[in-house]
């Protein structure tokens, strides 16, 4: 069993915790920026990450997943296949129902977008960190990475 932290140990532990929301937060924002996502809304890119992830889906279904109105899924969704990012099949079960996709234009700008976010990732701990330094950040992974896991 773990000793309560103390008043002071609280106050670090806090503190931490600020630190590391506010450089995620900082560095989520370097990513997007390196992604060219920036031209979509969070709640558009949420949908064509979804239908990345689950594969095809009805509006109704991704208005669930998303926790959305499918009134406001139905025009993120509008939106996207005005930009030609998701199309619609007719559902071969129910014919009432569309079934959205991503279109290969979409899935290419996906991978595009990942593989900028990542070169410049790699560019700056190549020259911004010493061999000893992104050692350290190797293991402030490892201790990340234990902070998410279920």
């Amino acid at each position: 069993m773990k000793n309560p932290p103390d008043n002071a140990g609280a106050a670090r532990t806090s503190a931490l915790a600020e630190d590391l929301r506010l450089l995620i937060g900082r560095l989520k924002r370097r990513l997007r920026e390196q992604g060219q996502r920036e031209d979509l809304p969070p709640s558009q890119v949420a949908v064509l990450l979804r239908l990345e992830k689950d594969g095809p889906a009805t509006v109704s279904g991704l208005a669930r997943s998303e926790g959305m109105r499918p009134q406001s899924m139905s025009a993120a969704i509008a939106a996207l296949e005005a930009a030609g990012l998701v199309r619609g099949a007719p559902d071969p079960d129910d014919g009432r129902q569309t079934i959205m996709s991503l279109t290969e234009a979409c899935r290419e700008r996906l991978r595009t977008g990942r593989a900028a976010r990542q070169d410049w990732l790699s560019r700056t701990i190549a020259t911004k960190l010493s061999l000893r330094e992104q050692q350290e950040l190797a293991a402030a992974v490892r201790l990340l990475k234990r902070l998410v896991e279920d």
